[in-house]
């Protein structure tokens, strides 16, 4: 399903227009995404819990150059709730 999938469907169930449906999606992403970069976690709840999870660092080497770099981060991650596990089944 692609977001203009999405945004068609969600438009039906709830009954509103396709231009006010993707300005709530939209809305709801970038909400999302300013939370996570806060750090805090988005928990919905019969769906799942997006988070941030600190990367440990490692040492990689640059193949071209043989240059050592560590990387270290931060990254999304998503846990499924019980109900979208049970549901997918």
């Amino acid at each position: 399903m692609t977001r203009a999938d999405l945004i068609v469907n969600m438009a039906k169930a709830a009954g509103w227009p396709k231009a006010g449906t993707e300005r709530a999606l939209r809305a709801m992403l970038i909400a999302i995404r300013a939370s996570l970069k806060r750090g805090d976690p988005v928990t919905l709840v019969g769906f799942g819990t997006f988070s941030v999870a600190r990367r440990r660092p490692r040492t990689l080497r640059n193949p071209k150059t043989g240059q050592t770099v560590t990387v270290a981060g931060r990254i999304p991650r998503f846990k499924p709730s019980k109900e979208l596990k049970q549901a997918v089944r």
